[in-house]
């Protein structure tokens, strides 16, 4: 490829007998002891236009080493190699997955050595609840992990990836993220942390903390990149990537406070721009989302990557491009660094050396985005420790402690939605029938590697169950065979309850799997009912990757828990839980609807906002929040600022919360503000603080929420201002959304 502007021959000459004349100490791009700034202008000052636009390249493993039909790459191929980069360095490569850690070494050094700079290779892989490669730990997928309401859990569980990832010589994971999820239509949202934006805001927070574990340059942290941005998951008619339609003050209050969190309190270095237009903007040409808020406004100092195809998008779907130069030159002036898979290697670097002869696009601007790059290969210390400890992966892959964690954060997820007459845990039940298909799946949850397997439902009932506690199973559902139903009833009849395991099939949710509908299949339900009208107790085990409407199972069966798609041990927490061993102490980080027709529903709405119909309730199945537990708790002597606050000052609120019951548990207090009267219309309740609680039968604590009042209190004014206005806010203070058992209020000076 001709590149008509790169530095004249004569001066790349001059440039590569310097570097080879001078030791690496005396270069100053490679003293470490030099400020990470000096070091990337020192080095951006060698290098070439075209190598510049290789770091703003992502590769495909499978360009580098052979792969099969898994993504997990098991053989060097030196010639492959070089025939993918030749003598060039690259910004980053993804979907290798080494099933050795010593092929990541090996790639490594090929780049290192035989580019003329001699800069790393990034290494990016996916971990949004387990590092993605083959072997390492599963755990609950982020919708499950935020129904632990357990921000120090995962804290632990982002440590636990990181270790394994980095390990491995990835260095960077695409996550978490940090959508706001109020479409249970959309497949995806099994990958948030829910509708809230206060709850995604804290539990990304601690993820982002545990990835990125303080210090990037460590042998157990990775940057962490968020996603995605911003407002992605309220699509048109809940469609993957479809237009969203909300307004600056709505994507400044709901959508925007998890990223900002992100990077302001997480420092996370990574940022992916999202797919979707808002107002007719995609997200990946929108500088004001890129450049005005995130790095102006916020700090931040990483680099921002499209979401794969999003660059290419703007040309092909959005229309707002006329050609793949025009979209990469509209892309990086917005504030975008990185392309991912958007157009092939050849035509990326001729379509921005274009741009650049064309004047859309300026050597400054290039510069700059390929500086974030550098900068984050940087901050990882990849110039000083390019290669990995090849012993540690198999010291860290699937250890003890992290199958331990994935264990506990499974059954922490767990969510009991109804238990009438008190009919779990089963402890005295000897005769259990275990019934649906969806009782032997091992299904890990979306984003998770293909080859390993959860612990299915009913083999985590036959580890946990007693010597004096018989489990016997029937599919109840097979095209094969048609006494399957018949059989199944007959089970239930000879046993002392049912469990029966109903939910989503693998094809209808996940990334791209969108739904209309979103009740259980008829013949699902048709099991169910069988079962139920036998007369023998029942409890539903549902596996699920969003809200569903499940009005028939609320209205019938005695006793329904959520179990989410909950990574490896996911057998094994729901046996804890059925049979007692376990306290369950989830709660939903999301809206269960009753039908369709009611979304978008979730608790924090205006006070404008009705679902009055004529042929439907105006309430929700299960509110935000909602979680019951095998003891009682009761909610006691809340105490208030007594004199009016400053809108800039901190401020407490107290409360006593007892266990009354006879087992020991875990309650998730829950904090709700509501802004009496204000400028601007403010929901009618929304979450501020929350806190977990263990109490031993009949045990006591005290919880004290310290609060800042322009985080909790703030909002978005008529002019576009983020203001705290004095006035009266009320307390609200309960168990779910609308299981409020405190009430108060305050005043704002």
């Amino acid at each position: 490829m001709k590149f008509s502007s790169l530095l004249p021959p004569l001066l790349v000459c001059v440039l590569g007998t310097f570097s080879l004349k001078t030791t690496a100490q005396q270069l100053p791009y490679k003293n470490k002891s030099l400020p990470i700034e000096q070091r990337v202008r020192d080095l951006l000052s060698r290098m070439t236009r075209q190598e510049k636009i290789k770091q703003l390249d992502m590769y495909r493993g499978l360009e580098f080493l052979p792969m099969g039909e898994a993504h997990e790459a098991t053989v060097y191929n030196e010639d492959t190699i070089a025939k993918t980069v030749g003598n060039f360095s690259v910004g980053s490569m993804h979907d290798v997955y080494p099933l050795y850690a010593s092929l990541s070494n090996k790639i490594q050094h090929y780049v290192v050595k035989h580019s003329r700079l001699g800069i790393p290779v990034l290494f990016v892989e996916e971990g949004l609840h387990g590092y993605s490669g083959k072997g390492s730990t599963s755990f609950p997928t982020p919708l499950g992990l935020a129904a632990t309401w357990d921000t120090s859990l995962i804290y632990k569980v982002g440590r636990a990836i990181a270790t394994e990832s980095r390990a491995d010589g990835t260095a960077m994971i695409l996550g978490p993220l940090l959508d706001v999820a109020r479409d249970p239509r959309w497949g995806r949202m099994e990958e948030t942390f829910g509708e809230d934006t206060y709850l995604v805001s804290e539990i990304g927070l601690a993820m982002v903390k545990g990835l990125q574990g303080g210090d990037v340059s460590r042998a157990d942290a990775v940057i962490s990149e968020p996603k995605h941005f911003a407002g992605h998951a309220l699509p048109d008619a809940g469609s993957n990537t479809a237009p969203v339609h909300i307004g600056p003050r709505e994507m400044r209050s709901v959508f925007l406070p998890t990223f900002e969190k992100a990077v302001k309190k997480g420092n996370a270095l990574g940022i992916m721009a999202a797919y979707h237009e808002t107002d007719g903007i995609p997200s990946v040409v929108n500088k004001w989302l890129l450049t005005d808020v995130l790095r102006k406004e916020w700090g931040f100092k990483g680099m921002v990557i499209s979401d794969l195809g999003a660059v290419r998008m703007t040309e092909q779907v959005h229309q707002t491009a006329r050609d793949r130069g025009d979209a990469l030159a509209q892309s990086l002036n917005a504030g975008l660094d990185m392309q991912f898979y958007d157009y092939p290697h050849a035509a990326f670097e001729h379509s921005l050396d274009s741009a650049i002869q064309q004047k859309m696009l300026t050597t400054a601007r290039l510069d700059s985005a390929v500086s974030d790059v550098l900068r984050v290969k940087f901050l990882l210390g990849l110039f000083e420790r390019p290669y990995i400890d090849t012993t540690l992966f198999a010291q860290v892959k699937h250890n003890d402690a992290h199958q331990q964690l994935a264990l506990k954060a499974a059954q922490q997820s767990i969510v009991l939605l109804k238990n009438e007459n008190n009919l779990l845990p089963l402890t005295n039940k000897q005769k259990i029938a275990v019934v649906g298909p969806l009782a032997k799946s091992n299904y890990l949850g979306g984003y998770s590697n293909t080859e390993d397997t959860a612990v299915a439902l009913l083999t985590g009932l036959r580890q946990r169950a007693g010597a004096n506690i018989k489990i016997d199973y029937a599919e109840g559902i097979s095209a094969e065979n048609t006494n399957a139903l018949n059989e199944a009833v007959d089970l239930v009849r000879r046993s002392d309850v049912a469990i029966v395991a109903l939910g989503e099939n693998l094809k209808e949710v996940g990334e791209g799997k969108d739904r209309a509908h979103l009740d259980l299949d008829s013949v699902q339900l048709n099991l169910i009912r069988t079962i139920q009208q036998t007369g023998k107790p029942v409890v539903v085990v549902l596996m699920n990757g969003r809200a569903l409407c499940i009005n028939w199972l609320a209205d019938n069966v005695p006793s329904i828990v959520e179990g989410w798609f909950n990574g490896e041990k996911s057998g094994l927490a729901m046996a804890d839980v059925l049979l007692g061993n376990v306290n369950p102490s989830g709660k939903l980080p999301v809206t269960f609807p009753r039908s369709v027709g009611q979304i978008p529903f979730f608790y924090n709405h205006n006070p404008s906002s009705r679902h009055n119909y004529v042929d439907e309730k105006d309430q929700p199945l299960y509110e935000f929040g909602h979680g019951l537990s095998y003891t009682r708790f009761d909610y006691s002597n809340l105490v208030l600022p007594r004199k009016p606050i400053e809108k800039n000052g901190m401020f407490e609120v107290r409360l006593k919360v007892s266990n009354t019951g006879k087992v020991a548990g875990e309650e998730v207090v829950q904090l709700y503000i509501r802004d009496e009267v204000s400028s601007v219309a403010t929901p009618v309740k929304t979450l501020k603080s929350f806190a977990r609680v263990v109490l031993k039968p009949g045990e006591s604590k005290d919880v004290v929420f310290k609060l800042d009042a322009e985080e909790a209190l703030s909002l978005w004014d008529r002019d576009g201002k983020k203001v705290v206005e004095p006035g009266t806010f009320k307390v609200m203070v309960g168990s779910a959304s609308n299981d409020i058992r405190l009430n108060g209020v305050f005043e704002v000076r």
